[in-house]
């Protein structure tokens, strides 16, 4: 049987629930192992940089300069996405990551790892990023019927949450007991089994259209432009995001370094916000929401004051943990009816595409948060939270005065 033969087969089976369908469940299993992996790396970069270099700053840097590439090249990444094969995109960014984490252990092994090697790291992460986000985005819905997003979105996300449980946890052990150079020969080796799903899937539809890239990216912007309360929800992720994202990645990792003392620390903190996370997409997939724009805004209101809370409340595990976990099942929650509304919404032709142009959106300030958090975490972590916390509930605010999310359905 050949690989056309077998994807039929495994796609034939596509009603009820999602785990009916084989080839999800081969994706699902590939891409859970790998996202286990990927935990390890997400605990032992920073760790290593602010063991290495013992500054807030120049982590803050550094996540930044992932964040660039990411963010200019997504939109090629979904041009390219609607007119080769999101399959063998992601096959071939996976490919990348894993000789890039590969590289990196053998570096620190020999001690020979230096700023110049890092920040070629995460600049190659983020290019690869640039590709496999819209990749990954259009993918799913071509294994699974529009009335099996939200279930299959919410199982998926249920199992990245709970990699992203267990494997920080593990990272921190492992860091703490064996070295930083064993948790990115891991996530080197988790790479691997995904790339062996891929291998044996097949390829969703492409678009028909031959225009060029320019054009296509255009109409990409337009299409998104036109659709007022996509337009609406893209840009409050993205101030979500400049106020959340950065305090987060740079403040917490600081907070487990400098004032906790060690990584088993940090993975505790990492594991509970991602406790947090399954909780909400368990609730996503049980909650029927009939004001997803309420719910949106609500939960908002709840990031900013946990934010704020962080900046207020002496550091300890306890705490932290606390306001972390309710962090992680409010993101959890609202992502997945986002992600379920949005993909709704979009034609089928075009999702890689205008996949591309919403993260681009959201994500387009998230260079910027990660610079100013490694800068404000160097003045005052603290007071950062604070401020942060502070900004997203005036941003809600003022969102809240406008119709285009209020009613959402």
């Amino acid at each position: 049987m050949d690989v056309e033969q077998i994807a039929h087969a495994d796609t034939s089976v596509t009603n009820g629930h999602p785990l009916r369908n084989a080839a999800y469940r081969r994706w699902l299993i590939g891409s859970g192992i790998s996202l286990l992996g990927d935990q390890f790396y997400l605990v032992a970069l920073p760790w290593l940089v602010l063991e290495k270099l013992g500054s807030a700053t120049m982590l803050g840097a550094l996540m930044m300069a992932g964040a660039i590439p990411r963010a200019a090249l997504l939109l090629i990444g979904g041009v390219v996405t609607d007119r080769v094969s999101a399959r063998w995109i992601m096959v071939v960014t996976a490919m990348t990551r894993a000789l890039c984490v590969t590289v990196t252990g053998v570096l620190v092994a020999h001690g020979d790892l230096g700023v110049v090697a890092l920040y070629l790291l995460v600049v190659i992460f983020g290019i690869a990023d640039a590709f496999a986000m819209p990749a990954q985005s259009a993918f799913l819905p071509s294994i699974l019927q529009s009335e099996q997003l939200v279930a299959g979105s919410g199982l998926s996300q249920g199992v990245a949450q709970l990699t992203a449980i267990v494997g920080p946890l593990c990272a921190g052990i492992v860091i703490a007991k064996l070295g930083v150079t064993l948790a990115f020969y891991i996530d080197a080796v988790s790479f691997l089994f995904v790339i062996g799903a891929l291998l044996r899937l097949p390829d969703p539809p492409r678009s028909p259209s031959h225009a060029n890239v320019i054009k296509a990216m255009s109409d990409g912007i337009a299409y998104v432009m036109r659709d007022l309360p996509l337009r609406a929800m893209v840009l409050m992720a993205m101030m979500v995001n400049l106020c959340v994202t950065g305090p987060l990645a740079v403040g917490i990792a600081d907070i487990a370094k400098f004032h906790l003392g060690s990584s088993s620390s940090y993975g505790i903190l990492v594991s509970t916000a991602a406790a947090g996370g399954l909780a909400g997409a368990i609730l996503a997939g049980v909650w029927r929401v009939k004001r997803r724009g309420i719910l949106i805004l609500g939960g908002s209101v709840l990031l900013g004051m946990c934010l704020a809370t962080i900046g207020i409340v002496p550091a300890n595990i306890y705490s932290l943990s606390a306001v972390l976990a309710l962090i992680g099942c409010v993101a959890g929650c609202i992502n997945i009816h986002i992600g379920a509304w949005v993909m709704q919404r979009i034609d089928v032709s075009v999702r890689g595409l205008v996949s591309s142009v919403l993260i681009l959106i959201s994500l387009g300030a998230m260079p910027v948060s990660m610079g100013l958090a490694g800068f404000a975490v160097a003045q005052n972590t603290s007071a950062m939270f604070l401020l942060a916390g502070i900004a997203l509930l005036c941003i809600t605010a003022v969102t809240a005065k406008g119709p285009s999310i209020r009613q959402i359905a």
